[in-house]
C-alpha cells in the first residue's frame, strides 16, 4: 500500500506540500484537505479517495466530471465569471491523468478548494432554499447546449420509475423473502394504485417531448456551496452522479428533499407536508436561471416531477424494506418502512396541492 503523501505528490499541485487532514462529513468517499505553499502563498485542494465499491467504473465517472466541468469553466469565463469559484476545478496528475490509481487498486482525485464557502445540511428558511434553486438552475442553464448523450450513464435506469416498479418493486412484493408484506399492505396498495405515474416521464422521453439533458441526480441542499459572507449560492458540488437525464428529475428531487416539513425518516406523519412557500422560493430561483432553457413541456411538468420523484424514492424505500434492507443503511428494523410511509404521505399531500403548485410554476415561468 502506497503512503498517502506519495499519492498526493502524484498530482499537479502548486508549490510545496504542507499538510493533509481529513475533511468534511461525506459518507461515500474519503475526503482530505491538502495544503501547499508557494513562496508564502497558501493553496488548498480537496483530495479524495473514491469509493470504487459504490462507483464501479471510476474512469467513466471521471470522464463525465472532466467533460462537464471543463465545459462549465468555458461558459463561466465567457460571461466574465470566476471559473475557479463557480464550478469545481479538478486537477490532473503529473502524468496528465484525470485520476490516480494506486498500487493497491484504489482511486484518487483532487480539485481546488472553494475559498470562503460553506454548505448546509438542512433548509433553514425559504431564502436559503431559493438560493439552492438558483444554483441548480444555473447548472441547467450553463449546460443547456452540452451534448448530454456524450456522457456515460454511470447508473443505468437510475430514474426509470417504470422499470423500478416492474423489475424491483413487484418482485419484492411477490417474493416477500423476509415475511414483511403483511406489515405494509396499505403502502403496497398505495403504490400499486399509482402505477400509471411510473410511465409518465418514460413516455415523455420516448415521444421526444422532453430533451435529454445533463443532470446532477443528487440535488440536496448540502451539494450547493454558499458564500460564507453573503449566503449567496456559489456552485454545485458532488458531481459523481452527473449523467444524461431529465431536468425534471433534478427539480423534483430538490423539492422532495427540501420542501418537506420534516426529515425523510420522521415517523410522525402529521408533521409531513409540502411547504408551498419553500416550493415557490425554489421554483423562483430555479426558473430565474433555467427558465429560458426549458421547453413548455418541461415547465408544465415541474410540479408533477416533485410528486413522481417522491413516489419513486418511497417505492425504493419500501422495496428495500421488503428485501431485508440490502441497499439503504438503516438504524433499526423498521427504518425503511418509516421512510417509505413518510415519502408516500408527502406524495399524498402534494397530490392535494398539485393545482396550487402548478399555478405557482405558471405564475413564475410565464412572467420570465
Amino acid at each position: 500500500m502506497e503512503n498517502l503523501t506519495d499519492v498526493i505528490n502524484q498530482f499537479n499541485f502548486k508549490g510545496n506540500y504542507v499538510s493533509c487532514k481529513l475533511f468534511g462529513s461525506g459518507h461515500i468517499n474519503t475526503t482530505y484537505l491538502v495544503k501547499y505553499d508557494d513562496n508564502g502563498i497558501e493553496y488548498k485542494y480537496v483530495f479524495q479517495k473514491v469509493n470504487s465499491n459504490v462507483f464501479k467504473n471510476v474512469e467513466h465517472l471521471m470522464e463525465n466530471i472532466f467533460s462537464v466541468t471543463s465545459y462549465l469553466r468555458k461558459k463561466i469565463a465567457e460571461y466574465g465569471g470566476n471559473e475557479n469559484r463557480e464550478t469545481l476545478h479538478y486537477i490532473k496528475t503529473k502524468d496528465g491523468e484525470k485520476f490516480y490509481k494506486a498500487k493497491d487498486g484504489s482511486f484518487y482525485r483532487a480539485y481546488i478548494f472553494v475559498e470562503d464557502s460553506v454548505s448546509f445540511d438542512s433548509v433553514e428558511n425559504a431564502e436559503m432554499f431559493g438560493e439552492s434553486g438558483v444554483a441548480f438552475g444555473r447548472f441547467q442553464k450553463l449546460l443547456a447546449d452540452f451534448p448530454a448523450n456524450t456522457l456515460y450513464e454511470t447508473i443505468p435506469d437510475f430514474h426509470n420509475t417504470e422499470k423500478r416498479f416492474n423489475t424491483e418493486f413487484i418482485p419484492a412484493v411477490e417474493k416477500d423473502i423476509c415475511g414483511r408484506k403483511n406489515s405494509c399492505i396499505s403502502e403496497i396498495n398505495f403504490i400499486k394504485n399509482r402505477k400509471d405515474y411510473c410511465s409518465e416521464f418514460v413516455n415523455l422521453i420516448k415521444t421526444g417531448k422532453v430533451p435529454l439533458r445533463v443532470t446532477h441526480n443528487d440535488t440536496k441542499l448540502n451539494n450547493v456551496m454558499f458564500d460564507s459572507k453573503t449566503n449567496k449560492a456559489i456552485c454545485v458540488i458532488d458531481l459523481d452522479t452527473v449523467m444524461p437525464g431529465l431536468a425534471l428529475y433534478d427539480f423534483g428531487d430538490s423539492i422532495r428533499f427540501g420542501a418537506s416539513t420534516g426529515a425523510e425518516d420522521e415517523s410522525d406523519l402529521q408533521k409531513i407536508k409540502i411547504n408551498l412557500d419553500y416550493f415557490k422560493a425554489y421554483t423562483e430561483g430555479f426558473l430565474q436561471q433555467a427558465g429560458k432553457s426549458l421547453n413548455k413541456c418541461e415547465i408544465d411538468n415541474l410540479a408533477f416531477s416533485a410528486i413522481l420523484m417522491t413516489f419513486e424514492v418511497g417505492m425504493r424505500f419500501l422495496t428495500d424494506y421488503l428485501n431485508g434492507d440490502v441497499y439503504f443503511k438503516t438504524a433499526y428494523p423498521e427504518h425503511n418502512l418509516v421512510r417509505a410511509k413518510n415519502q408516500l404521505k408527502l406524495v399524498a399531500d402534494m397530490e392535494e396541492h398539485l393545482s396550487e403548485m402548478q399555478q405557482i410554476v405558471k405564475d413564475i415561468a410565464y412572467k420570465q
